[in-house]
This record gives structure tokens, C-alpha cells and sequence, in this order.
């Protein structure tokens, strides 16, 4: 094998946080050679973001390296001493980084082409013109379909598929030897993640450069890399070339996330953790997972339960229509059909996914179930009442009824409100509980039933991990002892260890209260894992619907047969 191209040797990177000092990194280390992906797996907070923002030079104040050495060659100095102005020179030139988030990456006031325009001028001394030439191409090349209309474009004109392809664009504008991408398609659906991830295996053969790959997903990875790093709590525990790491892995760690993602082969009663590996010889971990599988027979048997249960939703053609032009009398002309015609029903106690591209109209949809935002036409029916006659009066008393999960929960949590009050607020409205004492007692007994612990409760958002602060949702939610709730994207954020976690909590919670959930997500594999029966979205109309496994392994239309081979090993 030729010299490597990076080596991370024996780095530790500690941050102080009221004035104690934690580590984030523990003598991590790992070589990347030229023309090779490297993939950088483990959960959140495990070091992996952290390493790679090393190698850039673009730590936090707060993070202070204890140790370490960084070399990139041909230079002969190690990168954690280089002072600024000698890494702003490599920076976008020989190293470049496509951010998780390409929204907030982007200046939202600068138009797309120009930003990467800057990128080029900052390291080349070449004309305008011949720079704006060059984005075009590039535009070209990453498979945006108006490039001319992109690079004119700001940031919220273009969908997160194309935000994405910019921000590839913009790390290749300098031709590097090395691309960092941290989590680039997490928040993408199925079809453009398959797409981005085919884009960047064929631009790193095309423009010759090595990718270091970070993702929490198992499934992205074992498509793109070589070679696999898998890292627990700041340290390497594990690495190898992609197929033994795969097939053979040796850590119980690794072992542990391999198998937290839905299997396509199996369908199991609930998900295995980390943490059921972690304390387990192999074959206790054997016997453990095969006690998870549900036999041919106990899942018809639970689809004939399904079939005899009374219809809790019944929703009739429903739709959303928003106007899209207008002439000069201001009559709408051309309309935009985010849910056209839709029409279906949930049977108690059951749970229906709903899955298709992003902008189908699954979130639309769900909110308008929920009369969150109001349907053009069709009838929402819910245990027998129409919920579009009723009153804002009317709509308040059934709330408590009807539920819903954000895909996003520290962004639909209030962060000046103390959890334990976020958690009792929806109490307060609807008159749930005697007194203030009674209701504090309700939360803490929620908050155990989801896993958190009882001096939690005077905490504040921004204090939570991202799977803590879902749990809270889900304790919120809950608190209202709701029938039915509608899952939009809820557990899409979260790592797979942390994922499975919340999903076996949703199954727990449903059996214990006898729940009815829409489940809205892009992820094929969790929704095989979790669903009764599935729906299937595009744009705006529902093109297929059936039993999860009559889906999966026979669907009629093609589109639904394109959104399960986008996934499939």
C-alpha cells in the first residue's frame, strides 16, 4: 500500500465545562491513503465530528488538545501546531468539508454560485468570469438540473437535495486531495440519498481524491467505504476494511450498531441496543437476536388482530391545495397539490406508516389529519366525528385525543421552560390533575415510563442529548393520555443505538396504552421494522397501500418499488 495521505496519531482533545475538564477525544488514530473512503462510525458524542474538525483546524475555544500528532503530505508539519494563516491556505484548497446541515452552512443572504465563487477566488488568482465558468461546470458535474438558475439562487429557493450538491460543489471548486463530509445525507430521504452517495463515489474517482466518510448510519457506510473506524466515547475501538468489519466484526461495540438497524431479511419483535451486546459473550448475542425474530405465524396472527379492530381513522378524499400563481385580478390560476385526493383508514391500536420523497405531502398531510393547518377538501373522520366541523372549542376538547411527535424536539420545546413544566403544561390546559403536587407527580411518573430520571425535571432543553430531548416530546405527548399520534419523522435524527431505543419505547408505550400511530418517515428499514401496514406518497397522491410485508417484498407501483431498491443492501 502506498504512504499514507493523513495520519492521526494518538490524539486527545479535552473541553472544559464548568470547570471540569471532559474528554472528548482519547488517543484516537487512523491513516487515510489517496484515492480511498474512510468511514468514521459510533454514536453521537463519540469523537468522530470532533476528530475531523481537528484536522481542519477548526476546533472551538473551549476544546484544548492534550495531545495528538496530524500530518498531511507532502508537509512535514503537524497540523495541530500550523498557525492560522498557514491552515486558511489548505483549507478549501487541499482540504475541504461538506457540513451535516447545509442550510445553516450556507449564507442565507448571498446567492448559491456566489459563495462558491468566493471559495475559488479566496485560494486562485483567476477572473470572475472565469470562476462563475468553472461553478457552472461544477453545478453540471454534481447533477443540479438548472445550474444557471442555482447559482442565481439563495439558499431557501433550492431543496435540501440540491443545497447538498452545492455544498459538494463548493468542496471540490479547488480540486483537494482530501473531503471530509460529516453526515452529509442524514437529513435526506431514501432517493437523494442514494443519489448523493453515487455522485460522490464517482467524483472521487473523477477528481482523484481520498473522502473521509462520518456517518451514524451502518447501511451508508457499508456502500461507500473501503475501510471503516469505529470509535466509542473518544477512543478507536475497532477498524478494518468495510467487508470484515461488516461480516466479522470483533468489538462488542461495533457488533452492537451492526445490528441496532432494522434488518430487510428479518422482521423482529423489537430492536436490539448497544447495550444488550456490551455485557454479552457471543453466544449469549446469538441467542439474545435470534429470540428477537417474529415468526411467519405471529405475524399473521397480528395482522387478523389488526383486521378485527374498530376503525379509528377514516380520512375521505382528502386534500391541501396552495395557490401558485394568480393573474392580475388576483385569481388563482395555477395551484400547487401538496395532498391531492387522499384517502384511507386506521384501524385501533394499529400503526400505519406513510413514507415517500421529501415534498410528497406526508407532513402536510398529517397536519392537516390533525387540523394543525386546514385542508382544502375531503372529510377527516376520527372515532366517528367529522373534526373539520368542529369548532375552535370543539378541535380544543379533542386535542387531548389526538397528538403529534416533531421530527425535531428541541426545536418544538420551549428552551427557557424547565422540562418538568414543558412536560405539565398541556396538563394545565386541558385540567388534567387535582393540584400542582398531583400533576408534579404525573410528569415524574411519565418521565420514568420513558427512561429519564426524576431530577431531570428541573432541567432545561439545552441540557439533554438529542434522544433525551425526543423522550421528553414523547412525555409531553403523553401526558394528555392521547388515543391516537401521528410520528412525523420523530425518531429520524437520532443515531441507531439511540433510534432503537425510542422505537422500542414507541412500541412499549402503544401496547401500554393502546395506541394508534401514524408513523411519517423516509426510512424504509425502520418502517418494516415498526409498521403494520404502509403507505406510500408521491407527490401529493397515495399511490399504494397495503400490509408492511406484502410491500416490501411485492409492491405494485414502480415508485415504491424505486424507494425500497434505493435502500436494499
Amino acid at each position: 500500500m502506498s504512504e499514507p495521505l493523513l495520519t492521526v496519531e494518538n490524539l486527545s482533545i479535552a473541553f472544559t465545562t464548568d470547570g471540569e475538564e471532559v474528554l472528548a477525544v482519547q488517543g484516537a488514530g487512523f491513516d487515510l491513503y489517496p484515492g480511498e473512503v474512510l468511514g468514521i462510525v459510533g454514536e453521537s458524542g463519540s469523537g468522530k465530528s470532533i476528530t475531523c474538525l481537528s484536522i481542519m483546524g477548526l476546533l472551538s475555544e473551549k476544546a484544548k488538545v492534550k495531545s495528538g500528532l496530524i500530518y498531511f503530505r507532502p508537509l512535514s508539519e503537524n497540523l495541530l501546531h500550523c498557525k492560522e494563516e498557514a491552515l486558511q491556505k489548505i483549507r478549501g484548497k487541499d482540504i475541504s468539508m461538506i457540513f451535516q446541515e447545509p442550510m445553516s452552512s450556507l449564507n442565507p443572504v448571498h446567492r448559491c454560485g456566489e459563495q462558491v465563487v468566493e471559495a475559488i477566488l479566496i485560494h486562485r488568482k483567476i477572473s470572475y468570469e472565469a470562476a462563475k465558468a468553472e461553478v457552472i461546470d461544477l453545478f453540471k458535474k454534481v447533477q443540479i438540473r438548472d445550474p444557471f438558475r442555482a447559482f442565481s439562487a439563495y439558499p431557501h429557493e433550492l431543496s435540501g437535495g440540491q443545497l447538498q450538491r452545492v455544498m459538494i460543489a463548493m468542496a471540490l471548486a479547488n480540486k483537494p486531495k482530501i473531503i471530509i463530509a460529516d453526515e452529509p445525507t442524514t437529513a435526506l430521504d431514501v432517493t437523494v440519498q442514494h443519489g448523493i452517495l453515487d455522485l460522490l463515489l464517482s467524483l472521487k474517482s473523477d477528481f482523484g481524491c481520498a473522502v473521509i466518510f462520518i456517518s451514524h448510519d451502518l447501511g451508508v457506510i457499508r456502500r461507500i467505504a473501503d475501510r471503516v473506524v469505529v470509535m466509542q466515547r473518544g477512543r478507536v475501538v475497532e477498524s478494518g476494511d468495510t467487508e470484515t468489519i461488516f461480516s466479522n466484526a470483533t468489538h462488542a461495540y461495533t457488533k452492537g450498531l451492526i445490528a441496532c438497524r432494522p434488518p430487510f431479511d428479518q422482521r423482529l419483535k423489537r430492536l436490539p441496543t448497544v447495550h444488550d451486546f456490551l455485557e454479552r459473550t457471543d453466544e449469549e448475542q446469538s441467542n439474545f437476536l435470534y429470540s428477537l425474530i417474529q415468526s411467519e405465524a405471529e405475524y399473521q396472527d397480528r395482522q387478523r388482530q389488526i383486521m378485527l379492530c374498530d376503525t379509528v381513522l377514516e380520512v375521505d378524499h382528502l386534500s391541501k391545495w396552495y395557490v401558485k400563481e394568480r393573474n392580475w385580478y388576483g385569481k388563482a390560476t395555477a395551484y400547487t397539490k401538496a395532498v391531492d385526493d387522499v384517502s384511507f383508514q386506521m384501524k385501533k391500536g394499529e400503526i400505519l406508516g406513510l413514507v415517500g420523497e421529501s415534498g410528497c405531502g406526508k407532513s402536510t398531510l398529517g397536519r392537516c389529519i390533525l387540523q394543525l393547518i386546514p385542508p382544502t377538501a375531503g372529510r377527516v373522520m376520527y372515532e366517528g366525528i367529522n373534526l373539520r366541523k368542529l369548532g375552535d372549542t370543539g378541535l380544543r376538547n379533542i386535542r387531548k385525543d389526538i397528538q403529534i411527535i416533531f421530527q425535531d424536539p428541541f426545536s418544538s420545546l420551549n428552551p427557557k421552560m424547565k422540562i418538568g413544566e414543558a412536560i405539565m403544561e398541556p396538563m394545565l390546559v386541558h385540567g388534567i390533575g387535582t393540584d400542582y403536587e398531583d400533576r408534579r407527580l404525573r410528569v415524574l411518573d411519565l418521565m420514568a415510563r420513558v427512561g429519564l430520571k426524576a431530577e431531570f425535571f428541573d432541567r432545561y432543553p439545552h441540557q439533554f442529548s438529542g434522544g433525551q430531548r425526543q423522550r421528553i416530546s414523547i412525555a409531553r405527548t403523553l401526558s394528555l393520555q392521547p388515543k391516537f399520534i401521528v410520528c412525523d419523522e420523530s425518531v429520524s435524527a437520532l443515531d441507531v443505538s439511540v433510534q432503537a431505543q425510542v422505537l422500542n419505547l414507541l412500541l412499549d408505550l402503544k401496547n401500554e396504552f393502546d395506541l394508534s400511530y401514524l408513523f411519517i418517515s423516509h426510512d424504509m428499514g425502520v418502517v418494516k421494522f415498526f409498521c403494520d401496514r404502509v403507505m406510500v406518497m408521491e407527490q401529493g397522491k397515495l399511490v399504494e397501500i397495503g400490509a408492511v410485508e406484502s410491500i416490501f417484498h411485492d409492491a405494485q407501483h414502480p415508485y415504491t418499488q424505486k424507494l425500497i431498491q434505493a435502500v436494499l443492501p
